[in-house]
């Protein structure tokens, strides 16, 4: 059975990210349990994923659709864990994946891309980091 769909493409946090992630090399979009996901590249893993649920107890949790999820480098955990705008996002918390309300006031996106570009350099192949590399040395 299918997931249904838990976004709407005229959500403008989803409009940004879209943007940050078009100029990210082979950048690939896609629907995955009814929810936009990016990877890096056809075949590759994912570095990014727009709406995340949040445990609230024990079998309880609540959606938030409009969080990113990106997989965070160890070292920079500990500070995102301290930071009550991060939280651990259902299914992917122990892989390590932090999620982000990017429906919050005041959201920085120059961080936002920070994080996604981290996200993509942690699971995208050499060829797409150098090539990514080349074009900020451009």
């Amino acid at each position: 059975m299918a997931h249904p769909i838990m976004f709407s493409d005229d959500d403008p946090g989803l409009a940004e990210l879209r943007a940050i992630c078009r100029v990210l090399p082979d950048a690939v979009e896609f629907v995955s349990h009814g929810r936009p996901s990016f990877k890096a590249g056809e075949k590759g893993k994912v570095f990014a994923t727009f709406g995340a649920g949040l445990r609230t107890g024990p079998g309880t949790h609540r959606r938030i659709d409009s969080a990113l999820s990106v997989k965070v480098p160890l070292e920079e955990l500990p500070a995102l864990d301290e930071d009550d705008r991060f939280f651990v996002p259902m299914y992917a918390g122990s892989a390590p994946w932090r999620a982000i309300d990017l429906a919050r006031p005041e959201v920085d996106w120059s961080e936002i891309t920070e994080l996604v570009d981290a996200s993509y350099r942690a699971v995208a192949p050499k060829r797409l980091v150098d090539e990514l590399d080349a074009r900020d040395e451009a």
